[in-house]
């Protein structure tokens, strides 16, 4: 019985670890967006996608405005946005973006993680390269056509259109688009009034690395050790 409640226990405090890292990560994302272009959402998209992604992590509502206050004020948190690049072991490209008050700190902590998972960190463009960015939008799928969508969307920077299912949202639709034609796409999905779940851009590799099981794990161990540094807003790799 003990151990059911231990077992119990640390799948709780890895839930809560997750979401307040969920938290925190969109919380900068409000900060950076407020920074930008204001704390009004209906004239700052960036804000506006920013709201969405604190929705996705069912933040709640007075978070949200908290945060949004408090990027707002004096004295408010100045952060950062910094793309850092390595490699993982076996040769596994790493991309690790950042939100970060303190870069002195952060690519410290950055180069001290693949120090330790036996990964080396790059120079700028070292790694990059091997992956295209690109604005990510998921809206839901309910009464859309997707062809007639897709048709509609090209003008505004389509890339790709696939249906998808999400264990929280049901069936939706992920929209993909070069990222220089984020705010043109995001600003086509709101004219059409789609419901927009979350909006993102990602680092999407070329070509994925095959490993073994074993060697799988000493990248993901790296991977999972870069997600846990408050600093670290994402990591991208192209293992397979």
């Amino acid at each position: 019985m003990g151990r059911i409640f231990e077992t119990r226990k640390a799948t709780m405090f890895a839930r809560w670890d997750k979401m307040s890292k969920a938290f925190t990560r969109v919380g900068k994302e409000i900060a950076i967006a407020v920074r930008q272009g204001g704390p009004l959402p209906e004239n700052n998209p960036v804000l506006r996608r920013a709201i969405q992604n604190a929705r996705a992590v069912n933040m709640p509502k007075d978070k949200v405005e908290s945060a949004i206050k408090k990027a707002s004020g004096q004295g408010a948190e100045d952060y950062d946005e910094l793309l850092y690049e390595g490699y993982a072991p076996h040769g596994v490209a790493i991309l690790v973006e950042t939100a970060t008050n303190n870069p002195t700190r952060t690519v410290a902590n950055v180069r001290m993680h693949f120090n330790k998972c036996n990964g080396n960190m790059g120079n700028t463009g070292s790694v990059a390269f091997q992956f295209e960015h690109q604005g990510v939008f998921e809206v839901k799928a309910e009464g859309l056509d997707i062809e007639e969508l897709e048709l509609e969307l090209i003008d505004h920077g389509l890339e790709e259109i696939e249906q998808k299912e999400s264990e929280k949202e049901g069936t939706v639709l992920e929209i993909r688009c070069g990222f220089a034609d984020f705010g043109t796409m995001q600003r086509a999905i709101e004219e059409r009034g789609l419901e927009m779940v979350s909006s993102s851009g990602d680092y999407v590799p070329q070509n994925l690395v095959e490993l073994t099981e074993e060697q799988e794990i000493e990248v993901l161990k790296l991977v999972d050790r870069m997600e846990q540094d408050e600093d670290v807003q994402r990591v991208f790799h192209n293992l397979a």
